[in-house]
């Protein structure tokens, strides 16, 4: 097997700092556009970081892998229909935008994109879908100007809810769509992503994005895992904008994450004790499952919690709680590429990918799967 050239200089000791240290080159045509036909049927590179060594398999046999008295921990987030397209009320033109979150007072935060600037008092009006019930548009109003390109808007009319995250989930989903990641260079499919890029065990709206890690994962994965002493807990981070925005500084110590709302509820911090008791190993699924349990362990003891966490994860951070992890292969140059490189290594990280693509491995939100263990 021939695979892709290291960089010229790959002898060189790597500058664990700088953000062009976590940089390869993808072929297009690895980036998955559509899920395949099973979840599991993806692929799983398995990155032994004791060893130095890398295993190629398939993801519904993860069983074979881990141990009996391990502990997977998922997050149960569940994508919002969060794509919003629609019209300037004054203009006419277009606007096609994200929502991302609602203030406790009830104004929407949005970021978007439309020919000419915005004003503070313009309307965005949103039609319904094709075949809807509803036969109004949505009309919100933009209220002020926030940061980096957000915008504070206030959805017009009596809600029906008083809670106002309540009546936004209603109003998206009257109105919204699936917010596939900008990569993935086709229209939302409601036949297909509806269900695909939701985990199976999505429970608890809020994200902007999906804990795609978690997409492999089938009752009959749970249930081999079930039978070899594997347990299972849940915990919940929101994915943000954060995820969609590249890294614009070369600095790593210059970057400043997104935060994002996440919550770690006693019965699994109950479910880690248990697994360190008996020497087991606790398995994060997905980056956003790590930053959750690090975010928490990096104040102090492992304890219930919940609220917002700008953790960044990069060399040379000591993992607190995780032993392992499964992901997906992430975005060059990302801060997921720089949190998975911290946990296995740099070099071995970039290895990997190389390997990947010499394989021809799918890449991305509904591309393969990797494990990371020790």
């Amino acid at each position: 097997m021939n695979l892709p050239p290291a960089p010229e200089n790959a002898c060189q000791p790597a500058d664990l700092s700088a953000l062009s240290s976590y940089d390869y080159s993808l072929p297009p045509e690895l980036i998955a556009e559509v899920p395949l036909d099973r979840r599991d049927a993806s692929r799983l590179l398995v990155v032994d970081r004791l060893g130095q060594a890398l295993t190629h398999g398939q993801f519904a046999d993860l069983p074979q892998w881990l141990r009996a008295g391990d502990l997977l921990v998922l997050n149960e987030t569940r994508v919002l229909p969060a794509r919003l397209r629609g019209v300037r009320g004054a203009t006419g033109g277009k606007w096609e935008g994200l929502f991302l979150g609602v203030e406790s007072r009830g104004d929407w935060r949005l970021i978007g994109q439309t020919r000419g600037k915005l004003q503070v008092g313009e309307e965005l009006h949103i039609p319904p879908p094709q075949g809807s019930a509803v036969a109004h548009p949505l009309r919100l109003k933009l209220q002020s100007r926030a940061a980096e390109g957000e915008w504070l808007a206030t959805p017009e009319g009596d809600p029906e809810v008083s809670d106002p995250f309540q009546r936004a989930q209603q109003l998206l989903e009257q109105y919204g769509k699936l917010p596939l990641p900008p990569y993935i260079e086709r229209e939302v499919r409601a036949d297909l992503d509806t269900e695909r890029y939701q985990t199976m065990y999505a429970r608890t709206p809020g994200a902007i994005a999906a804990p795609t890690a978690g997409l492999h994962f089938t009752p009959e994965v749970f249930a081999a895992c079930r039978a070899l002493g594997v347990e299972t807990a849940t915990l919940t981070l929101h994915v943000g904008i954060g995820t969609f925005r590249p890294v614009a500084v070369e600095r790593l110590a210059d970057h400043v994450m997104h935060s994002e709302w996440c919550e770690l509820p006693a019965v699994t911090v109950a479910a880690i004790e248990r697994t360190r008791a008996r020497g087991g190993r606790v398995i994060a699924v997905g980056t956003t499952s790590a930053r959750t349990l690090e975010s928490i362990a990096a104040t102090g003891p492992l304890r219930p919690w919940s609220g917002e966490t700008n953790l960044f994860i990069r060399p040379p951070y000591e993992f607190r709680v995780i032993d392992g992890l499964i992901t997906n292969f992430h975005l060059p140059k990302s801060t997921l590429l720089v949190l998975v490189s911290t946990l296995a290594g740099r070099d071995l990280m970039l290895r990997a990918y190389r390997e990947a693509i010499a394989r021809q491995y799918r890449f991305f939100s509904y591309g393969d799967a990797m494990l990371i263990v020790r």
